[in-house]
């Protein structure tokens, strides 16, 4: 049976999201747009298991190079030797990029997981290389969205995740093309952890709102944005500009929505006590990682909010040594540079909404807020909308106000 579209839609053609000269491999998409989504990076070695024939690998971009089949039933050892030569198993496999073309979804296991799509292992220098899955947008998010979300909640919030997590894929497919992956595997893009992570839930999520993007601008001109979400705002939300110096731009801008998503262990939190000495070791370590002039501190003192979005939620802090050197960062460089180095299990920040109380050797972070950036859809704001019988393409057009809900492509 034809499936029932949800909304009035327009057309918006999705050409400018793979641009010219892109040096990706593109498979056939059944779904959509191809993503590209590196799931190991400079590896020495991976195990790739073939449990069905046909399974090729073919080595170099030439479309003449060789095709071989993958050998199957248990799992191979594939490593790049030194002279730039790929090795699967005991069979030597060509140079450059290499290949793997699985007889069906999920016929090839990576390190004992089944994904969907196509592999492509790139060398990366030093006998080293990435392993990047190719596959159609709509087979990558039925991997992310039960990732996103819990198992219990609504089905409307798993179809308004499904969408604002579609159009931030394809965002990412479109301004990559100077990298050959679009994605990361984690929360630096979304949690994805391929056909393993799948549910009934999340599959239906994917179907049923399969091509719909979330869009802004001038009617006929509609584009997709970077569509933020994050999993708790804590009651006030702040815009991507405030965030990430994006451009401007009311769909992501900062929100006051009160106690909707109270439902989170993290609408409130705090006190974190960190020691000052571990708070300049921390933000040290941050500041090495971003090339951040804050990376020569030598003793962190005080941190204090030094100004707050329109709504009160702070967006910059100002950071003062006991020398007197000051650092302005925003709230999300806070939070980060608070949490760098980190060991295991050590209090971190959960965000960038909370005030300080300064003592002699330690700051308390308190009267914390939410989970995350904040910026874009709050998760627990879906869910309480959801819950409150709002359907999904409502709930998006909450999240992302002045937004339009388009079809990227035809489902």
């Amino acid at each position: 049976m034809a499936r029932t579209p949800l909304w009035p839609w327009i057309v918006l053609l999705v050409a400018f999201l793979m641009p010219a000269g892109c040096a990706k491999t593109v498979p056939p998409a059944t779904h959509g747009p191809v993503v590209h989504v590196r799931l190991l990076g400079a590896q020495d070695q991976v195990l790739l298991t073939a449990a069905e024939t046909p399974t090729t690998i073919r080595a170099g971009s030439d479309a003449s190079a060789r095709v071989v089949p993958f050998p199957t039933g248990q799992p191979v050892q594939v490593v790049l030797t030194p002279d730039g030569n790929w090795r699967v198993g005991n069979m030597p496999a060509g140079s450059g990029e290499l290949i793997v073309k699985p007889a069906r979804d999920g016929s090839v296991l990576v390190n004992g997981k089944p994904y969907r799509g196509q592999f492509r292992l790139v060398p990366v220098g030093d006998n080293k290389f990435d392993l990047v899955n190719e596959l159609d947008v709509d087979s990558y998010l039925k991997g992310v969205i039960a990732c996103e979300m819990p198992a219990r909640w609504e089905e409307e919030a798993y179809k308004a995740q499904a969408i604002a997590a579609r159009t931030y894929a394809l965002y990412e497919a479109g301004t990559s093309s100077s990298k050959h992956w679009d994605l990361l595997p984690d929360q630096r893009s979304q949690v994805y952890n391929g056909m393993s992570a799948e549910t009934s839930k999340s599959i239906r999520a994917v179907d049923e709102t399969a091509g719909i993007v979330v869009a802004a601008g001038p009617p006929g001109q509609e584009k997709i944005f970077k569509a933020y979400f994050s999993a708790c705002c804590g009651g006030i939300s702040q815009s991507a500009y405030d965030a990430f110096g994006d451009p401007y731009m009311p769909e992501l801008g900062a929100q006051n929505v009160g106690a909707l998503c109270n439902a989170s262990n993290k609408f409130n939190w705090g006190p974190i006590i960190l020691t000052k000495q571990e708070i300049t070791r921390r933000v040290k370590i941050w500041g090495e990682r971003k090339g951040h002039p804050v990376k020569n501190a030598t003793a962190i003192d005080r941190i204090d909010p030094k100004f707050v979005n329109q709504f009160g939620r702070p967006v910059k802090y100002l950071l003062t040594e006991k020398a007197g050197a000051m650092y302005l960062l925003t709230s999300e460089e806070t939070r980060q540079a608070c949490n760098a180095g980190a060991a295991d299990g050590a209090p971190i920040l959960p965000s960038g909404f909370f005030k300080t109380v300064v003592t002699a050797n330690q700051i308390q972070f308190v009267e914390g807020h939410g989970f995350g950036h904040g910026v874009g859809l709050c998760q627990w704001c879906s869910e309480a909308r959801a819950e409150r019988g709002m359907r999904a393409e409502d709930i998006v057009l909450a999240a992302y106000p002045h937004a339009k809900l388009v079809y990227a492509y035809e489902p």
